[in-house]
This record gives C-alpha cells, structure tokens and sequence, in this order.
C-alpha cells in the first residue's frame, strides 16, 4: 500500500470499515460473510559482520472473506493496494467467484460463527522511538564483532466484520531484533531483544551478557557422559520445550480425542511441580483479543493451576462439536509462564556441576502419550562447575519428560522473565509471544 507509515496507522481502520461495509452490499438472499484483516507497517534491517545489509521498509495489508449460505463456506483472500476502487473492483470479483463454488461445497456441520455483535477496539499508542534511533544503539554495540540479525519493528493490524454489523479492530506495534554473534566454525551466541518499549540500557545489557558468553566459546569444548545431570535452561530454551504444548498439548479438540500430550493430566490426574501456572494470557500480548469467526477472546485462560491441568483452548469449531463455549482459537499465541523465587544473578551458583542450556532445537515427541520429547542442545550451552562455566558444551541430544522436568525434577523458577515474541516474517510478522522464567531443573536426561 502506498502511503506513509503514520497515514497508514491513521487511515488502515477506516478502510477495512468501507470495504466490510461495500460487502454487505453484494450479498444476495441468504448469503452471510465474516472477513479477517491483517497489515503491518514494518521497518526492517538486516545486520551482518557488524554492518547494515539490507534496511527496508514492508507496508502491506491483507482480507480474507469467507462467504457462507447456511452451512456452507467458501473463502479467498487478496492482497489490499490502498485505492478503493481497485480493491473494491477486487472484492466484487472475489464474492463472484465464491458464490459460483458454494453449490458445490457440502454442508460443514461444525460450522460455528458469532451472531451476536461485539465491537471492540484497541489501538496502543506506539511507545518506540524511530528505526533509525534503534538502529543507532546497535550498531554502536555491534562494531566489535561479527554481528548477524535482524531488527523488525512497527504497528500490526488486526480486524474482523460480519455481516450482522460486528466491527472489531487491534493494533499494537512492537520491536524484535533477533541476533548472533559469531565467532568461527559453528561457534556463536544467538539472543533476542523484544518488546514494546525500546530501552537502550535493557539492549546494552542483554547484548553484553552475549558477548561475555562469545568470550567463554573460545575455551576447548568438552562433552559430558550421556545420564541424568543437573541443568539449567533460559528462558528462551524452555521456550522450545512449552512451545511443543501448542501442537494439541492444551487443545479441548485433542483432549477429547486423546491426542493431546497432556491427556494423563486430565484422564490421569497426572500434575506438574505445584509451582507451574500456565496460562494463554492474550489481554498482555501481541495479538488481537478476537479470532476470525468474530468470538471475542478470553482475556486470561488458566490452563494449568498449582501443577493441575484446569482449563484448555477451545475454537468454536470444537465448540460447536462438543457443545461447549469457545474461548479462542487452539493454538497459544500468548503463553505465560508465573515466575518463581530464584534470582537470575545465583543461578550459576544454585546450578553448582552442571549444563547450563542457551538454546535447544530439532524438538519432536519422542513419547506423546508421556508428553516425552527429545532434541538438541545449541549455540551457546556451557559445562558449569563449582558454581562457575569451566567450558562450552558440545552439542548433545535429550530425552526427557514435561512431567519430569516441570513436574517432580524441578528445583526452581528464576524470578525474573523474559518476554519472547514470534520472529517469524514469511509472509507477514507473526504475533505470537511468551513470557517465561528460567528453570532449574535435577536429572535432566541427556542420551547422546
């Protein structure tokens, strides 16, 4: 779309409410709609060797329409270019051509949009300084090393109508600057910056803790005997490890259909360490508190309390199949984990001869029905004795258990936490995002 950033922020609403509105007109008997709008106004910078490769800027906007008679649906979407009639030439087109299919179409007997009207919107003013203020700090941080990353940041935009005349609108904007520093051979240290409100001391700060550790991978790797060890994993390791419950681990749908990797919990009363309470806390993340069948969003689920699974995600698809009440979609998309009691500043000291886990990667189950999963350590991971790092870890592969690690083997959760938000950008910027404590963690299994 054409149009300067703010312009963009200004005027990306109105024109989601015109082009809904000019549906409405083209439906014919029966016909109902529900469409789903998603822009960005993004700046983005490629960093390499400490330098700018590639600065740009992404302004685009999208509409999905689903036309639906009874129950049937046909959906398509298109690109918006930003001039009304072009896009509305488009859109005639679009609703056209999604008639012709409907006939065709069999009845979906879990169907299930929302038919009474909730309007909402949330525009959070943006708290983040200019591109090129940002850009400035690391590049001033970044002169001594290999730098490679990069730094997206900017306002998101989120919307949904129907054809009853509900209206809803979010638009957040938010930065991510996902970094490596470098060293040689497979050697380097990746982290992350994140978050609403760019501060440059919180950046300093987690990019000397990088490049302390850079410092610690020039020391001879050394590898430890596969069994159980003590171990400690950052927050952005454990993000791997709760990332795998949004494969179905907390869905009402694979619950039911015992695919869940947490069905124990619920057919078992299986519990985690009473410490652990998770939850899908949307009112506090990146990504609108409604979904695209126009339902509204619990602001807080509670899915495990005191180390009890309490609650689960549930789509209205899955509402509608089991006659219950949606609360969102299936997937979690703002996971927060509640902090424990251990400072971030003793936890080499707590974790005295033992691993100390920057990264983890190639995760899969190797059990579900025992929530087992396995993967691989990576980037920056340490051997710690006596309380201090002696040496970088090779790299090793793990087996273990979420009831073990979260459950009857953990030793603590930091106090402090670390919010993660989604990097991916293919295709657009994802909103996704985790607030997470480290975790201490006795007889972590390692087996190669």
């Amino acid at each position: 779309m054409n149009m300067s950033t703010s312009k963009a922020t200004s005027d990306m609403q109105q024109q989601f409410h015109a082009l809904a509105d000019f549906i409405a007109t083209r439906l014919q008997g029966s016909e109902r709609f529900t469409c789903w709008f998603s822009g960005e106004s993004t700046d983005f910078v490629r960093f390499n060797r400490g330098l700018i490769r590639q600065p740009g800027h992404v302004q685009q906007a999208n509409l999905s329409l689903s036309l639906i008679d009874g129950q049937r649906q046909a959906r398509g979407e298109f690109s918006l270019s930003g001039v009304a009639d072009i896009d509305r030439e488009r859109l005639t087109r679009l609703v056209e051509e999604l008639r012709v299919q409907l006939p065709d179409l069999p009845d979906d007997p879990y169907l299930l949009i929302a038919t009474e009207v909730q309007d909402s919107t949330r525009v959070v003013a943006s708290a983040l300084p200019p591109a090129g203020d940002m850009v400035e700090e690391i590049l001033a941080a970044a002169h001594a090393h290999d730098f490679v990353g990069i730094l997206a940041s900017g306002p998101l935009f989120r919307g949904f109508a129907n054809s009853y005349g509900q209206r809803n609108w979010h638009e957040i904007a938010s930065f991510n600057l996902d970094f490596s520093l470098y060293l040689a051979g497979d050697k380097a240290v990746k982290s992350s910056y994140a978050g609403f409100d760019w501060q440059g001391d919180a950046f300093r700060a987690r990019y000397a803790d990088a490049a302390a550790q850079l410092e610690l991978l020039r020391r001879p790797a050394q590898r430890i005997a596969p069994g159980p060890c003590r171990a400690y994993l950052t927050p952005t390791a454990l993000s791997e490890v709760i990332g795998m419950l949004g494969w179905g681990g907390v869905s009402e749908k694979s619950l039911r259909t015992k695919y869940s990797s947490l069905r124990r919990m619920r057919d078992e009363g299986l519990r985690l360490h009473p410490s652990i309470q998770l939850a899908e806390h949307t009112a506090a993340g990146l990504g609108p508190a409604f979904q695209p069948q126009g339902f509204i969003k619990a602001p807080r689920v509670e899915l495990i309390r005191d180390g009890a699974l309490v609650g689960s995600l549930i789509s209205p698809r899955t509402a509608r199949e089991f006659d219950l009440q949606p609360n969102g979609d299936e997937g979690m998309d703002a996971v927060e984990l509640a902090a424990g009691t251990l400072p971030q500043a003793d936890v080499l000291q707590a974790l005295g001869d033992g691993v100390y886990i920057g990264n983890l990667w190639y995760l899969n189950y190797s059990d579900r029905a025992s929530c087992r999963m396995t993967g691989m350590t990576r980037f920056a991971s340490f051997k710690v004795e006596g309380g201090e790092i002696v040496a970088p870890l090779e790299v090793m592969r793990f087996d273990e258990s979420l009831y073990r690690m979260l459950g009857d083997k953990l030793l603590g959760l930091t106090r402090e936490r670390e919010l993660l938000i989604d990097s991916q950008s293919y295709e657009q910027r994802g909103t996704g995002s985790m607030l997470l404590p480290g975790t201490l963690v006795e007889d972590f299994s390692f087996v190669l």
